[in-house]
């Protein structure tokens, strides 16, 4: 089944900030893009998130159709989440959030706070 947008939007990026926006969506992302992972690996990537916020944000995402999830018929149960082709198509918006994330935080960016002098930048 192929995923509907769930609303009108009025520019594009209100869509994308609708299936990945927020902070547990985007960081299930990231861990994803490196492989498949099971619900405890990414609890343990995320501590700080609850089991219950965890449950909901990979439903919300399934439903999107941004990844999906294989269970194993076994006991203990196995439940395995990848990204569709979809989620694959987020990589380079995810990239990107990374590279900026990371630059942010070396600081990179402090001295154009300072000036208002466009020639500076």
């Amino acid at each position: 089944m192929e995923p509907q947008p769930k609303r009108r939007y009025t520019i594009p990026a209100e869509a994308t900030i609708e299936v990945i926006g927020g902070k547990w969506k985007t960081l299930i992302l990231c861990h994803l893009s490196y492989g498949p992972k099971r619900t405890n690996e990414l609890k343990k990537a995320m501590p700080d998130i609850t089991q219950k916020m965890l449950t909901q944000q990979l439903r919300e995402l399934e439903e999107d159709g941004v990844i999906f999830r294989t269970v194993y018929n076994q006991v203990p149960p196995k439940v395995v989440y990848e990204m569709t082709e979809i989620g694959e198509s987020l990589k380079s918006i995810l990239d990107q959030m990374c590279e900026w994330g990371e630059k942010f935080i070396q600081g990179k960016f402090h001295d154009f706070t300072k000036t208002t002098d466009p020639t500076m930048i």
